[in-house]
């Protein structure tokens, strides 16, 4: 096993730890559908010494060319926007004095719809972007932060998250980088749960 490999191994026991990950449960996921594994992303955030020890984990984790290139860290409000701010600052703690510093860029919402405001997508006009966030799902986030940085003159170099879900069925057009990978054992629709006919109470916290 490799260093990266290794770091992805603690990852996952630090996800557990820090109540991101929470496995053998009986979780209502509030959309008709029951499990057994919750990914409470809100938890990364809490403690502002958890996020900071897993981002400088998965730079570790990132190729050192994506490193050196990237001008800005970009990504979606609230997990995302606070990675990538993390991340932006990681970094230029990594680079030499003389790099130019990195840049860090929010997308807001406005309804169901990713927004970035002009202020950051003139900072993106001709520059190197890394899309960040904390969880990544279906992929459909970064697919369309993605299509915003490219329509405000950007490059888009690679997405990276904490977690992956393994479940991403939207592609962004280019690499993606986890710290940790988790696939989750199938869910059931409420009427259907196992969980439910033998008894189980719904897991709260």
């Amino acid at each position: 096993m490799d260093r990266k490999d290794e770091l992805r191994q603690q990852a996952l026991r630090q996800l557990e730890q820090f109540e991101v990950l929470m496995r053998n449960g009986h979780f209502d996921y509030g959309n008709g559908f029951h499990g057994r594994v919750y990914l409470n992303a809100h938890q990364l955030f809490r403690h502002p010494s958890t996020i900071w020890r897993l981002g400088q984990d998965l730079l570790d984790v990132l190729p050192g060319d994506l490193l050196e290139q990237t001008d800005v860290v970009a990504g979606p409000v609230v997990g995302g926007a606070l990675l990538a701010h993390t991340l932006a600052g990681l970094l230029d703690g990594r680079r030499a004095l003389t790099h130019p510093p990195c840049s860090f860029a929010p997308f807001g919402s406005r309804g169901d719809a990713f927004i970035i405001r002009p202020f950051y997508a003139r900072e993106m006009q001709g520059k190197r972007v890394l899309l960040a966030d904390d969880v990544r799902n279906t992929g459909k986030t970064f697919q369309r932060c993605a299509e915003l940085v490219r329509d405000a003159g950007g490059t888009v170099l690679a997405t990276v998250q904490i977690v992956d879900r393994m479940e991403a069925v939207a592609d962004a057009g280019v690499p993606n980088h986890a710290l940790a990978e988790y696939k989750a054992p199938a869910n059931f629709a409420a009427a259907q749960c196992p969980m439910c006919a033998a008894g189980e109470v719904i897991t709260s916290f």
